[in-house]
């Protein structure tokens, strides 16, 4: 018996000692700075190489977080200061170690995103790759994580991270801590329990416990209606799920989803438009739980944190649950069914608009990620022409998946339901193919080829005249309502086109380009897009508008021929037989 409980407290103490031990203060978060260590124990060569990461679950391109790190300092088990080497930009490697080594240095956060940290004298807002140093070679090891608040008696911590106690936190390895946001501030707290799991709501912001309340209910509902449509919620670890909102005038809009959590962050307070301005990404995100969480495509696992992550999937992963955003927000009954049919109006415009689909299809258009997802560059592209976001494509792509089911007596709804139980419920990633093959299955295979042959692997318009024709809407465009083809910025001396010229525009075609300064219009000078407006409508059919043009300091003239407005509207058909509103119904109803 003290053979056993002796072998025991050995394994015991050995896989304590396996711990990498995380720990951070925030003595001079007024400047942003918070101090980190990190101890990695019992290292078994004689140099460990640790880095910051250049990626963040959620995103696609690369983020270069070791910018805002400096103080880097590397110590042995003896508290002796070790010999340092650099490589590369996001990597430090560490000499002569005695089997233990403790790193510190000062992070520099300033952002409030869900991407970026934010350290200041309100919050620590932190992402994980944003803050903390890691080792590629002990990432599976098991991470502590201990925060110092004794500068901050009134903050408290939310993260989906295990709680060990009210400052120290667990993650099983490297990954799951870096999947495992962290708001730490003096937030409010609202939670309830469905399926047997508890749903937590933690904002930060300077609005009243009664703002929450009548927030906090438009969360729940949102929670249910998407429920209902995968059948139950994940297993989410340890029992909970954690919203973690910062309404501050601080933040930066954005929101990013998590295993078991997500980050909501915007400037718009609950009582200056955020009520109904932000809830928009909490739908988004929780569906996300579901739908690329566990629907989880292939082709981003493993996930990386040194290089891009891409997927040509993301039309469905992003794109379908955008299509769902608006969709719960009705079902919710958060927004009306006009609110939520005209609201289509605008994606549906930039997307079939665009002539960016002569260049890629959804899968090529997902694959553009890593040059967008937030990614900066300094070199002008073309993005008008040749891009279309992969939320707003997959996302009309998906109504229009939605509406070709019901005309067939199905719905996306069981769809989505059997990719969950397919590949979700069990975390077994998909691929392009797997998709294809779900929908086989659930609607016969001359529909799913037809489909993906002309609307996933070509970019073919499907007739959203029929489709929508068969849940009591329309859409139409102004054949009297004249189109000129650019975005202009006011300026003293005239009127600069602010973007790229749309190929096919009447202002392409008439070899305007960004930049040009419009002086005047038919020789009368022009100095707001109003005047500019009037102009463009008062052409009659045939007429050509004349323009006298700046460019690199020439002055320039040009003709240009306007066209039919493009524009679409999505509208409720006020005569709808018995037979559309019940399509309608059917469609639209809480679940």
């Amino acid at each position: 018996m003290r053979s056993l409980l002796l072998l025991l407290l050995l394994t015991s103490m050995a896989a304590t000692s396996q711990v990498n031990t995380y720990k951070i203060t925030f003595n001079n978060a007024v400047h942003h700075e918070a101090k980190i260590e990190v101890t990695f124990p019992k290292i078994k060569s004689q140099e460990l190489t640790v880095r910051m990461s250049r990626t963040s679950p959620g995103r696609y391109a690369l983020h270069e977080f070791a910018k805002n790190v400096y103080g880097f300092k590397a110590l042995n088990g003896a508290g002796n200061e070790l010999e340092i080497t650099r490589e590369d930009p996001y990597s430090w490697t560490i000499k002569n170690t005695d089997g233990t080594v403790t790193i510190k240095y000062i992070l520099y956060a300033n952002r409030g995103d869900g991407t970026y940290s934010q350290v200041d004298a309100s919050h620590a807002h932190l992402n994980i790759p944003a803050s903390f140093m890691y080792s590629e070679e002990l990432k599976d090891r098991d991470i502590e994580l201990q925060i110092d608040l004794r500068d901050q008696p009134d903050w408290k911590i939310a993260t989906q991270l295990e709680k060990i106690n009210e400052n120290t936190f667990r993650a099983p390895d490297l990954y799951y801590f870096m999947d495992s946001p962290i708001e730490i501030s003096d937030h409010q707290i609202r939670s309830f329990e469905h399926d047997g799991q508890k749903i937590e709501f933690v904002l930060h912001h300077q609005g009243t416990e009664a703002e929450l309340d009548q927030y906090f209910e438009q969360v729940k509902a949102i929670v249910e209606q998407e429920a209902a449509v995968f059948g139950e919620l994940p297993d989410y670890d340890y029992g909970r799920y954690t919203f973690l909102a910062c309404y501050m005038p601080n933040a930066s809009g954005d929101g990013m989803e998590h295993r078991n959590s997500t980050i909501l962050t915007k400037t718009d307070a609950l009582t200056d438009g955020g009520m109904k301005g932000n809830i928009g990404t909490v739908a988004h995100e929780f569906f996300h739980g579901w739908n690329v969480e566990r629907i989880r495509p292939a082709d981003l696992e493993p996930f990386s944190f040194s290089e891009v992550n891409m997927s040509r999937n993301l039309w469905f992963a992003e794109g379908f649950t955008s299509y769902y955003t608006g969709l719960i927000l009705h079902r919710a009954g958060i927004t009306s069914e006009k609110e939520y049919i005209e609201g289509l109006s605008g994606t549906f415009n930039y997307v079939w608009n665009s002539p960016a689909t002569r260049y890629f299809n959804p899968m090529e258009m997902s694959m553009q990620a890593p040059f967008v997802d937030a990614a900066k560059s300094v070199d002008p592209v073309n993005r008008e022409n040749t891009f279309i976001s992969y939320y707003s494509y997959g996302s009309i792509l998906g109504i229009a998946l939605d509406l070709s089911l019901r005309e067939k007596g199905l719905n996306l709804d069981e769809f989505m339901k059997m990719m969950w139980q397919k590949y979700g419920k069990n975390e077994v990633a998909y691929d392009t193919e797997d998709i294809e093959n779900t929908l086989t299955a659930y609607a016969g295979k001359e529909f799913s080829d037809n489909f993906f042959a002309k609307h996933i692997r070509s970019a073919e318009k499907p007739d959203y005249r029929k489709l929508f024709d068969h849940v009591g809407a329309s859409i139409t465009q102004d054949s009297k309502k004249n189109h000129f083809g650019a975005s202009f910025r006011e300026t003293e001396n005239g009127l600069e086109i602010s973007r790229n010229t749309v190929i096919g525009s009447p202002a392409y075609k008439a070899g305007l380009d960004e930049g040009d300064l419009i002086t005047s219009v038919n020789g009368t000078p022009v100095h707001t897009s109003e005047a500019m407006k009037k102009v463009i409508a008062g052409t009659a059919e045939g007429k050509k508008i004349k323009l006298e043009y700046q460019r690199f300091g020439k002055t320039e003239t040009t003709s240009v021929e306007l066209s039919t407005d493009p524009e679409y509207k999505i509208t409720l058909s006020e005569n709808a037989s018995k037979e559309q509103f019940k399509n309608r119904k059917n469609w639209l109803e809480s679940k």
